[in-house]
């Protein structure tokens, strides 16, 4: 009898340590994205000063490393400890997160593509703003700056005495075209990138939901049999 305890029921392992593996890196390196944060805001005095998180004029661009961190860290624990432990309570909620944050990705591209209009003004209001606060925060300033150095985004000296030239030379100093139709332009001439990555996310998503919820099945059948 007890030589027939689990016959017909196993956990696969490949599974088990795939989910494992692959979650422990998206784990740790969610853990490095959240010290990286909390580091950029100590050299600003924001840990000694929460308060001051609200003071800022524009984007800290620091809140991107605390959120994505933050949701990579949650992931990654869950599924890490989930798969090793055979949890299937972290195991579902895995599976749950991961599928929220997918359905979040769809809903905002489509409402992206149905309201791309009112998100090209927000979108211009937006850099507006933070161009206002290009001096209140240093790691606003080094991410406009590293934006502008970048390829053809021509910025010399803040565009110094630039508009006592003719417009015809103007363009030799400053980008007159903006930020937004500039973006746009990329977005179209690197089109099949941009959606190979989505695609290329979103079927991860989908392999990584598939994979928890196969693990979670046999565990439960292995739990079951006893």
């Amino acid at each position: 009898m007890s030589g027939n305890h689990y016959k017909g029921h196993e956990v696969s392992c490949c599974i088990k340590y795939f989910i494992f593996g692959f979650n422990i890196l998206f784990w740790l390196l969610g853990m490095a994205l959240v010290g990286i944060g909390l580091w950029a805001w100590s050299e600003k005095g924001v840990l000694s000063n929460i308060s001051s998180i609200t003071d800022l004029g524009g984007l800290d661009p620091v809140w991107l490393f605390m959120v994505v961190g933050g949701v990579m860290f949650i992931l990654g624990f869950a599924g890490c400890i989930g798969a090793l432990r055979e949890n299937t309570f972290l195991l579902k909620f895995f599976s749950v997160f991961l599928g929220i944050i997918f359905f979040l990705e769809l809903t905002t591209g489509v409402l992206a593509f149905v309201f791309k209009d009112w998100i090209k003004d927000q979108l211009n209001l937006f850099i507006n703003n933070n161009i206002r606060a290009y001096r209140d925060d240093i790691d606003l300033q080094n991410l406009i700056d590293f934006t502008q150095e970048y390829e053809d985004v021509i910025n010399t000296q803040c565009g110094y005495d630039v508009r006592a030239k003719p417009d015809s030379e103007q363009k030799d100093s400053i980008n007159v075209k903006g930020c937004v139709p500039q973006f746009e332009k990329w977005l179209q001439d690197n089109l099949t990138l941009v959606a190979g990555i989505f695609i290329g996310v979103a079927l991860l998503q989908i392999f990584g939901i598939c994979l928890a919820q196969n693990l979670v099945s046999d565990i439960e059948a292995v739990q079951a049999s006893w």
